[in-house]
């Protein structure tokens, strides 16, 4: 593809949900945890979904695995998707055609609720909340420890 430069497509812009959280490749797991946690616990929204695609996907699910063991009661959805992206090359020199490729960028989508009313637990992705004892809630103050 040296004879070839890729064309910057305008993507369509997605309006940001208040209780979303995107996570991307290149951000930090501490930051996008945080953020999570806080609208819980402090906003107190019932209900964040937590969203990635492509190389960002394992830092996706670890990021909801931990929220769900520093926050108590919360119920887990997940859902799979494949998205298609096209992009379009133009060549450098002249004599070569425009090229357009397309591929499948994989996403996932996982939603996080305190009250089971909201979910559907008859879909493959519900997750009970773990159990109590397994939850260690998010400590707010950096003390010293005695």
């Amino acid at each position: 593809m040296d004879k070839y430069k890729r064309v910057e497509t305008e993507k369509p812009s997605v309006p940001s949900v208040p209780n979303e959280v995107r996570v991307m490749t290149d951000g930090k797991m501490r930051n996008y945890i945080k953020y999570a946690t806080t609208l819980l616990m402090i906003k107190g929204e019932d209900l964040i979904v937590v969203k990635g695609m492509g190389r960002a996907i394992n830092k996706t699910v670890t990021v909801a695995e931990i929220v769900k063991r520093r926050v108590a009661g919360l119920h887990q959805d997940t859902e799979i998707a494949s998205l298609e992206s096209t992009d379009t090359w133009e060549p450098h020199e002249e004599g070569l055609d425009t090229v357009v490729t397309a591929r499948s960028v994989s996403a996932v989508r996982i939603t996080l609720c305190r009250d089971v009313g909201r979910m559907d637990t008859s879909a493959p992705g519900y997750q009970q909340p773990i159990p109590e004892a397994h939850v260690q809630p998010l400590q707010t103050t950096f003390d010293k420890k005695p």
